[in-house]
Parts: structure tokens; sequence; C-alpha cells
């Protein structure tokens, strides 16, 4: 019996065909005959005492996505890996989820990343946890440390702790008027906490996004590059993605990284890295594995696949 995979994404409607990496997994699958399937949080239940999704074979070719007619309702553990690819915001319907998908482990379902890591470990204050590698960073939900914070830096990014692909991120070297406005908006009234970090000027150079497998960084980077006035290097945010070979402090920080994460069941990740500086760890669906291959050839989802 061919092995299959479940995918738990957006609405595909919503999926980008040139640069998405779920589509690009779903393509290497069916390339060494495995039969994918697709779903979204809401079709995942729990019924007759199992958890399963009412998820439809997806197929994906010369950038065209086939969808079949209608849905089967499939345990999850009959599936030989179940990828949770949604992105976040990592909301109340996503934790239900996550739970839900934490009961499928129990039952043997293998699910990547591990659901009880996702709920653990929120994507911006992740970084924190590895205190030597990242910028001077504060979260709080008050404007006046945001406001001694700036003080104390000159110039500072302040974003949400929910926030992706650029979304919401603003740099500020002044609050006047309008920015205080931005921080009122952002921390909902100083009742919301957010991240503000020391604005690193080497983004210029490039976001760096770093592929992490099974505890190991690939050996190709993608450089996202901020273009015209923009700071942001983010690719949803307008930036060029330029792809590099893993540099050697690059190459040290991830292998010490990736020992967490593989300790933690997070088999596939994303560590983005600014100069020196770790800013962020993506594990909920960690992007820039097309964009690598098709500049350099080299394949991340073949090693991914490879290594489960």
């Amino acid at each position: 019996m061919n092995k299959r995979i479940l995918f738990i994404t957006d609405p595909v409607e919503t999926l980008s065909v040139k640069k998405d990496t779920s589509l690009f997994m779903i393509e290497h699958a069916q390339s060494i005959g495995i039969r994918s399937y697709q779903c979204e949080m809401l079709d995942i239940l729990f019924n007759n005492n199992s958890v399963n999704a009412d998820a439809r074979e997806i197929t994906f070719f010369e950038q065209k996505i086939v969808l079949a007619d209608s849905s089967l309702n499939i345990k999850l553990q009959d599936f030989d890996y179940v990828f949770m690819r949604k992105d976040p915001p990592v909301d109340q319907d996503y934790m239900n989820t996550l739970h839900l998908l934490d009961l499928a482990k129990a039952d043997g379902a293998k699910v990547i990343n591990d659901p009880s890591a996702i709920k653990k470990f929120n994507e911006k204050v992740f970084a924190l946890y590895f205190k030597e590698h990242i910028p001077n960073t504060l979260v709080s939900t008050k404007i006046s440390e945001i406001e001694n914070f700036l003080a104390a830096f000159k110039e500072i990014v302040i974003k949400p702790l929910d926030g992706m692909g650029g979304e919401s991120i603003y740099k500020i070297n002044k609050i006047n008027k309008a920015e205080k406005s931005i921080i009122e908006q952002l921390t909902q009234q100083g009742m919301t906490a957010i991240v503000a970090q020391e604005f690193i000027p080497e983004i210029y150079e490039g976001d760096f996004r770093i592929l992490i497998i099974n505890g190991i960084p690939f050996h190709k980077t993608l450089a996202r590059i901020p273009q015209g006035k923009s700071f942001k290097g983010n690719l949803a945010a307008g930036g060029k993605g330029v792809a590099a070979d893993l540099t050697q402090h690059q190459k040290v920080v991830a292998n010490e990284i990736g020992k967490v994460l593989v300790a933690n069941g997070i088999i596939f990740a994303g560590l983005d890295m600014i100069g020196q500086k770790v800013t962020e760890i993506n594990i909920t669906s960690p992007t820039c594995a097309r964009q690598i291959f098709e500049q350099t050839g080299e394949d991340p989802i073949k090693t991914l696949f490879s290594s489960l």
C-alpha cells in the first residue's frame, strides 16, 4: 500500500503555487510515490474515540493544484505522517487543533512538528532561550518600557508576538504622536505584550533563513534582502531572496539550536539570523525551501523526506 501524508494548511486557494513550501513538499512526495492529502484545521475532528481528518487527495504538477472532488474521513494515525503547516497566528482555534493533534500523537500519529512543541514555544519568544545569540530585546505590554528601551538603543524594531511575513513590523527612532499611536495599537492600549529589539543595520545585507532539518542545518540559506526604502527582508513584504552558502558562524549557532529543536520533536524549522544575531525561530510553517532549490539545485525537502 502506498504511503500517505496529510498536510494541514491554510485554504488551498491562498497558497502560492510559485513559492509555497507545503506545495513543494507535496510535489516531492508524489515524485517518490507518496500520496498526499490536504485539509484545514476545521476539518480535524474527534469522533468514535479517534482524531480524524476530512481530507481530500491533492496533487501538484506544473504549478497546477488538483484536489479530489470528495473528501475521505481518515484517522490521523492511518497516515504515515501528518504535517501541521497552518500559518500563524497561533490563536485559540490553532491551539484547539494542536490539542487534538496531541491526542492523535498519543494514539500513534506521527505529527510534524510535535504539537506539544508548537504549544510550548511562541516563535518570537523561542529565540529568547538562546540569550547569547539574540539582539537586545524587550517583551512588554508597557508603553513606558518601550519608550525607555528606545531611549537606550536609539533605533528599534517593534512587532507583535503572533505576526508573520513582515506584518505589523515597525522601525522607530522617536516616539511622536504617530509612533505612540502604533505602539498603542500593537499593545492594545497596554494590554498585550509585543516584542521590541534593537535595530540591526546588517538587515540590509539580508535576513538569513536557515532551514534546520532533524537538528541539522541545511548547507544553503536564503538571504532575504530588503528592497527600495524598506527595512523588511521578508519575501511576503517585498524582500528579494538570494541563496547563499551557510557561514561558519551560522553553522555553529544553527547546530547548537538544532539540538534543542530535535530534542523537542521539531523536525523542520526556520532559523532567522541578521548579521551575527538570531531574531526568530519559525516552527509552525517554515518556508524558503523552493527558492533555495531553484537557485542552487540543492533540495532541502529531499533531505527532509530522507530523514523521516
